[in-house]
């Protein structure tokens, strides 16, 4: 009997050590070993970490070697420039980035020129990988850096899940269609009648593992108390940007108690700056005038994913029209969100998700220096004054699709527990 006993509970291990294996490899968390060689000849830069001799190599000559990278470099996280800015940081700014290099320099270019950056700790958050993106990254010199990788790219799943399976159905195929060709996920267009499309869904994708990441994996993070900042790569941020976020800080200590984000962007570019330099105003957040350099604090995100599910299910592929979808439903109480009415960000872009050609990023540099010039007269104002205090209350408004397929919704409900 005690020998029976014994037996099962061996099958009982082995059974489940199979299946956790099985999970291991079916997610690819892969952690190269530090004296692990491969004979690529995509063998690219080699980063000194923050306080020992050790270096993170990067592959990029095959998917399983690049997806080895990615799994290996968000495991170490080896920061940039640590023993030449030593200390804690004294503001995250967080910048999720595709694959628009010229407008990456002209942030970079930006940053480089603010006061007191060598207090920052830039995160950068990529979800396309390159030798030339990385190079331009490690090339920064005046402050920490952390680079983190999306694991779930597309890059990283050309022919599946959650890249684009030829098994998928077409976008545009009607359902009845779809049903009777048999395409993997017949069941499950948007609200539009609409299938997905791999490249749509990634932004929301990655904004929502970023924020995971950061909060809860970045070891430079622990015990951080202040806001983290989110930008994106075709942002450009004015000199006096962290004395504006300085001051907002101070503002709200006693003009917004209650103001759960910041935001240090407009949409309205450089109009009247020197007038509005120095006001600022409360409102309700909206994706439209508040998704630029956002500023988030870690109790916002703990009410941010305490709505892991409605993200993550709500049919829209923006990750700031799903937020603001968020605010004032599953968030009971509305954001509030304190506003720079003289933007410190730009926005630079001239194409991104659905505008594709004619970029001409020489144009954007060109812009953002004539904006700079007009607008030094009303940098690093003193003190800062309430311009106004519009109603807080939720914005509903009609949601875009595009995130219909309950695969989407699976794999980004997850990303906390598979990071």
């Amino acid at each position: 009997m005690r020998f029976r006993l014994l037996k099962r509970n061996l099958l009982v291990l082995l059974g489940v050590s199979f299946i956790v294996v099985t999970l291991l490899f079916s997610t690819r968390v892969l952690i190269v070993s530090d004296n692990e060689t491969n004979s690529s000849n995509h063998v690219v830069q080699e980063r000194q970490g923050p306080q020992s001799g050790d270096t993170l190599k990067f592959h990029f000559g095959s998917v399983p070697e690049l997806t080895k990278s990615v799994y290996n470099a968000n495991y170490k996280q080896l920061i940039l420039n640590a023993d030449k800015f030593p200390g804690e940081p004294q503001l995250v700014l967080v910048v999720q980035v595709h694959n628009r290099p010229e407008y990456l320099r002209l942030l970079i270019k930006s940053l480089e020129n603010a006061a007191e950056v060598h207090s920052f700790l830039l995160i950068f958050s990529h979800d396309h990988f390159s030798e030339e993106i990385n190079a331009i990254v490690q090339r920064i010199t005046f402050c920490k850096v952390l680079q983190i990788y999306f694991p779930f790219s597309t890059q990283l799943y050309p022919s599946e899940f959650p890249g684009q399976d030829p098994r998928d159905c077409p976008r545009d195929i009607s359902k009845d269609e779809a049903l009777k060709t048999g395409c993997l996920n017949a069941e499950h267009p948007d609200s539009y009648g609409h299938y997905r499309e791999a490249s749509i869904t990634q932004t929301k994708h990655h904004w929502w593992w970023k924020m995971h990441f950061v909060w809860e994996r970045v070891k430079a993070m622990q015990g951080y108390n202040g806001f983290v900042i989110f930008l994106e790569e075709d942002n450009y941020i004015l000199p006096d940007f962290y004395h504006l976020y300085k001051s907002m800080i101070e503002f709200r200590k006693s003009g917004c108690q209650d103001c759960d984000m910041l935001a240090l962007g407009n949409h309205n570019a450089l109009r009247d700056f020197t007038k509005l330099s120095n006001k600022v105003l409360t409102t309700g957040w909206m994706s439209t005038k508040h998704n630029i350099g956002m500023a988030v604090s870690r109790e916002v995100y703990y009410k941010m994913m305490g709505c892991n599910k409605e993200y993550c299910t709500y049919d829209d592929y923006n990750w700031d029209w799903t937020l603001q979808h968020l605010s004032g439903s599953c968030i009971s109480k509305p954001l509030k969100v304190l506003v720079a009415q003289g933007s410190r960000v730009l926005h630079t872009g001239d194409c991104g998700l659905h505008q594709k050609e004619n970029c001409r990023p020489e144009w954007a540099s060109q812009k953002a220096e004539e904006s700079l010039q007009m607008a030094k007269e009303g940098l690093f104002p003193s003190s800062l004054v309430l311009s106004g205090a519009e109603p807080v209350e939720h914005k509903a408004h009609m949601k875009n699709g595009g995130w219909g397929d309950v695969r989407d919704h699976m794999l980004c409900k997850n990303y906390a527990k598979r990071l």
